[in-house]
């Protein structure tokens, strides 16, 4: 443990002199491109569906017009739904997960979400974010903001901006760079549920890196990153700010908020995790009930708030398409809790708390990457599948994988983020109720009804599924193989019977 903060703080004090230096307006890069979606956005209020950093216009255009300037209630919701994020993951993520272990694993998951999230936000700013979310090649992006370098100048006191899915609508960038910061941090958090009460700390943190720096942010820059509404001027530069994009985001994969970025990458870690650690000690043949179902139900609750920040924030502005994406993220959970109450009391007789956490959890996830992508009735329909598909996840699928997927991470978020991804694509056509897509970013013209191909789009979405999955499982394997063989995966059985909060953390959520 001790070695993996020393290696930490020496990276640190390496980076930073010549990286905290903010650049002037002459040198700061033109902006870096990015996107919290890919390929959607949806006429009427603007071209909405996430987030972008638009390049920087020319100097000739720069002179003819303008700059423009945020609208300040587009930037108070993005520092609102960046706050909703963080309550999602501390203290949201952290209780649904702490009261689902044992009573002697409450803290150490406790730790680990909290100490996981803050350390991924530290990289974010390092290099994460400039990687991600920068111009570079179809798989990566370059490092014109490291240490978010130009992304305001200190001396003048202005600040670079990013843009939305709207022409000429900017929000400041370094807010852009805030909310993107806690979906990184969240997604690394969502893993650490699939191995809890039997991973060692450090291995935790040295593997959630490793991961972060070679699963998540080429996911995330292939999936959202893109040149912005502003670069598409005229017909003739069209097939060349398309070639700068991110490789999903040039098929026309539709991803609103995460779906293949947060959920299914962090769930298959998890499960690569979950094999490569092993099953805990008496599994099977010991009682592993959760310790709190209160506390359980409480952070689902949080998760369900914070969910809006998350899901209506990928819009980037308060606007139509932010309220879409809000609602539909209101009943998409809604109809889930019901699917997976039904489903239980068919299967068991008894419809459970338990069950109903864990089928808000499975609408959330699933309406993720469809969120503003949908019309409400969609919203309805993948709430309802997927709050049934994840009951079957943590049961008949988790028995056919033989694996001890401790809570379910895969069960629920690989498999409603698998689900949603999919049924993106169906009921994003016009014809079941759904915005479309953008056919032309120069006119901003969407996909007409006629045009639009169910069977076409729902094949793209499959091909960004399977990359991810196959991406974030080979990084997985590898990041864990490397970590075991530094300091170790697991900690010792008598570690493992004494619980993690004493053997690793020297304390105990509660005092007898």
């Amino acid at each position: 443990m001790k070695k993996l903060f020393a290696c930490l703080a020496l990276a640190a004090a390496v980076l930073a002199p010549a990286a905290w230096a903010q650049s002037d307006a002459a040198s700061a890069p033109l902006a870096a491109a990015s996107a919290v979606i890919a390929a959607v956005a949806p006429a009427a209020d603007a071209a909405a569906s996430a987030a972008v950093v638009a390049p920087a216009a020319d100097a000739a255009s720069a002179v003819a017009a303008p700059a423009p300037v945020p609208n300040k209630g587009d930037t108070t919701w993005m520092m609102l739904s960046t706050l909703l994020v963080i309550m999602m993951t501390v203290p949201g993520l952290a209780l649904f997960y702490g009261g689902l272990v044992r009573s002697k694993n409450m803290l150490s998951v406790l730790m680990q979400v909290m100490v996981a999230f803050s350390m991924i936000v530290v990289l974010w700013v390092v290099y994460g974010y400039s990687l991600a979310f920068t111009e570079g090649n179809a798989f990566i992006g370059g490092t014109d903001r490291l240490m978010m370098k130009g992304i305001w100048d200190n001396a003048a006191g202005t600040f670079a901006n990013a843009a939305t899915f709207s022409k000429g609508v900017v929000i400041p960038e370094i807010v852009f760079a805030a909310f993107q910061a806690t979906f990184a941090g969240i997604t690394a958090c969502l893993i650490v549920g699939a191995f809890a009460e039997r991973i060692k700390f450090s291995a935790v943190l040295l593997f959630l890196a490793l991961w972060f720096t070679f699963s998540y942010l080429p996911i995330a820059h292939m999936v959202w990153f893109w040149m912005g509404p502003d670069a598409y001027t005229a017909a003739g530069v069209v097939d060349e700010m398309n070639s700068k994009a991110g490789l999903i985001w040039q098929w026309g994969a539709l991803d609103f908020a995460g779906g293949t970025v947060v959920h299914i990458n962090a769930a298959v870690a998890g499960l690569v995790g979950a094999y490569m650690i092993g099953k805990r000690v008496g599994y099977g043949k010991e009682a592993f009930t959760p310790h709190s179902l209160t506390l359980t139900m409480v952070g689902a609750s949080l998760l369900w708030v914070g969910w809006f920040g998350f899901n209506a924030g990928s819009a980037l502005e308060a606007n139509g398409f932010a309220a879409l994406a809000f609602i539909n993220t209101l009943v998409a959970a809604a109809a889930a809790v019901l699917a997976w109450c039904i489903g239980e009391a068919l299967h068991k007789g008894k419809a459970s708390m338990l069950g109903a956490a864990s089928g808000a959890v499975a609408g959330l996830v699933a309406i993720t990457p469809a969120a503003g992508n949908v019309g409400v009735g969609g919203a309805v329909a993948i709430g309802f599948i997927s709050g049934f598909a994840c009951l079957w996840g943590v049961t008949g699928l988790k028995k056919l994988l033989g694996v001890d997927d401790s809570l379910d991470v895969f069960g629920v978020h690989g498999v409603g983020g698998i689900v949603g991804a999919l049924l993106t694509g169906v009921f994003n056509s016009p014809a079941l109720g759904g915005p479309s897509a953008v056919a032309d970013w120069v006119t901003v013209s969407m996909v007409s009804a006629d045009a639009y191909s169910i069977g076409a789009q729902v094949w793209t979405q499959a091909k960004a599924v399977g990359v991810t999955v196959i991406w974030s499982a080979v990084v997985s394997v590898v990041a864990y193989k490397i970590v075991d063989l530094v300091i170790g995966l697991r900690v010792s059985e008598e570690e493992e019977r004494e619980g993690l909060d004493i053997s690793s953390h020297g304390e105990t959520a509660y005092h007898k």
